[in-house]
Parts: C-alpha cells; structure tokens; sequence
C-alpha cells in the first residue's frame, strides 16, 4: 500500500512539473499599438517624433513644409541604412576578410 501511495505522489508531482513547465513557455498577452504617423501621444506636433526636454530643435524650419516631410523622412532612412551597410563593408576590409578571385 505505501508504494501505490508513494507512486500516485510521485505522478502527482510530474504532472504538476509539467503543468508549471507548460505554463512557463505559454505566450504572454500582447498589448496593441498604433503605428499611425499621427498617433503618438509624445509628439505634441503630431509629427511622431519625441522632442524631449529642450524641445524640437529645426533651425532651418523645415518642419513646416508639410508636402515634403514624407520624402525627406524616407530618405533619411535610406541614407542610414546605406551608412549601416558602408560600416559593414569598412569592418570587412578592416578584418582582412578577402573573397576568391582578383576584380
């Protein structure tokens, strides 16, 4: 009798093991954002950016001009994707990394 006792204690146990182990790896709720350019409660311009403490700073007032703000924002972002991969090609050269061949 102590060992049907000792052996249902011991299934216990695992299935208990299993249930937390289960539980640890269960997806965690997500909560929902906006990505609307307009969106962000940050930005009191609704430009989406974040000014910070001392304020947006736009000496040249470039902000204002509205029609262009798309375009400029995108090329922004394609010019610090090009300096990204210019960095990764200077730290190859950098590392002696050489590929077969002459060019």
């Amino acid at each position: 009798k102590a060992f049907v006792q000792l052996n249902s204690k011991m299934k216990f146990v695992i299935a208990l093991s299993l249930l937390a182990s289960a539980c640890a790896f269960a997806p965690a709720p997500q909560a929902t954002s906006s990505t609307k350019l307009f969106g962000d409660a940050r930005s009191p311009d609704g430009l989406g950016v974040d000014p910070g403490p001392l304020d947006l700073w736009d000496p040249l007032g470039l902000i204002d001009d509205e029609e262009s703000f798309a375009r400029r924002r995108a090329v922004e972002i394609k010019h610090g994707r090009i300096s990204m991969m210019a960095f990764i090609g200077m730290l190859v050269q950098e590392l002696d990394i050489t590929f077969p061949g002459s060019l």
